[in-house]
């Protein structure tokens, strides 16, 4: 596949300079889902699906994309001198609002370039496409003109660009999993602060299967901003009676002695379930460290349940696909990952069982839903990284 990047690139910009491959992974979240922007734990790691990009700096001010998923679009331009979103634009929006990112922070980006993009994410998935084309711009834009930035960094400019030029106000977990992904290790971050360590996941026997739903969703078309509102305004009137700066400095117990503050039974909802999620979080990753799969399992099951009764972020696709994932005997635990609505499930599944897990939670699932699931066992890989190409 990266030979026909290569070559298409060259058919659409010409052979002439220093070409350069480039990659960053997609994403998957083991657990602490809507945590992040609620200054919670997270525990996602990288995959070795993601996204591709062949790259040239250019020497005028000219932007050039072209994505091989979306080939009808053809290539689409645009300038260093025109970094506004254009919702008619479509996907190129991403790398722009990474671009503006970078101006906006007093980074020099004073050449264009010819970009080409392909990706073996599933789109609208949930193991978050956008953010890994976020990541790759910036180590694109990083390599490219030699500016100094942290891989950190990226993450950061990646959501900035997310929150101020696309309008999705999302948290750091996406960005950050997928610009610090290690092989075969999670990240356990806190997202207050962004201290992180490495957890070596050692499955014992068992492999991460992902199921996709394959209903189309995109965060802004979601309720995903309207949660985080819920939550923002749940923070406010619990932070009268007690001094916190976000939801995940609450305990279950303190939360339980003030959640009277929060006036609306619907936002309570929601902020307990950012409290909960949190301590769960912490929880499974002490269970892993232990070697307690089977407790990381049921605290997977017990997020979903908190996802779809609290949170009310599942629906019927992804209800039914963990639901059904249940009922299998091999399977340790299963949740839906991501924002929601729509997207991919992570299940932890015993070698032997894979097999009849795909077989059985896919026959139910186009039964009950209509269209068929798709399912990849997948395994955790490293973050963004270059290859010239000679």
């Amino acid at each position: 596949m990266k030979e026909k990047a290569v070559e298409k690139f060259k058919q659409l910009f010409g052979d002439k300079g220093d070409i350069r491959i480039y990659f960053a992974p997609g994403r998957v979240n083991l657990i602490g889902e809507h945590t992040d922007y609620n200054g919670g734990h997270v525990f996602p790691c990288a995959l070795t699906i993601g996204t591709y990009g062949v790259a040239r700096k250019r020497e005028d001010r000219k932007l050039c994309f072209y994505s091989m998923n979306f080939q009808d679009r053809g290539v689409m331009e645009s300038s260093l001198d025109d970094l506004k979103p254009k919702k008619e634009e479509g996907w190129i929006n991403y790398p722009k609002g990474v671009i503006w990112a970078f101006l906006e922070k007093g980074y020099e980006v004073e050449k264009g370039l010819d970009m080409l993009l392909f990706g073996n994410i599933p789109n609208g998935s949930g193991l978050s496409s956008s953010a890994s084309v976020e990541v790759l711009t910036g180590f694109v834009i990083k390599d490219l003109f030699g500016l100094p930035v942290s891989l950190k960094e990226i993450a950061l400019l990646g959501q900035y660009s997310e929150n101020n030029f696309n309008g999705v106000n999302c948290g750091i977990m996406d960005q950050f999993a997928i610009a610090m992904g290690k092989k075969d290790h999670a990240i356990f971050l806190d997202t207050s602060n962004l201290s992180y360590e490495y957890a070596p996941l050692k499955l014992k026997g068992a492999k991460l299967v992902i199921g996709c739903t394959n209903k189309k969703r995109g965060l802004l078309d979601s309720k995903y901003n309207e949660r985080r509102e819920e939550c923002e305004k749940a923070l406010e009137e619990i932070g009268q009676v007690v001094g916190i700066q976000t939801l995940g400095d609450l305990t279950q117990e303190q939360f339980e002695a003030y959640k009277d503050a929060i006036h609306d039974e619907t936002r309570k909802k929601r902020a307990k379930h950012a409290v909960y999620e949190n301590e769960r979080t912490i929880k499974a990753v002490e269970a892993l460290k232990k070697g307690d799969i089977p407790l990381f399992g049921q605290l997977m099951n017990e997020s979903h349940s908190s996802l779809r009764e609290d949170y009310e972020v599942t629906g019927v696709e992804l209800d039914t696909l963990v639901e059904e994932a249940w009922k299998i005997e091999g399977v340790i635990g299963s949740r839906m990952t991501g924002a929601g609505f729509g997207g991919c499930t992570v299940s932890i599944v015993k070698e032997e069982a894979v097999e009849e897990f795909i077989q059985k939670v896919g026959k139910a699932y186009e039964e009950k839903i209509g269209y068929k699931a798709d399912f990849y066992a997948v395994n955790i890989g490293d973050g963004p990284f270059v290859e010239r190409i000679k």
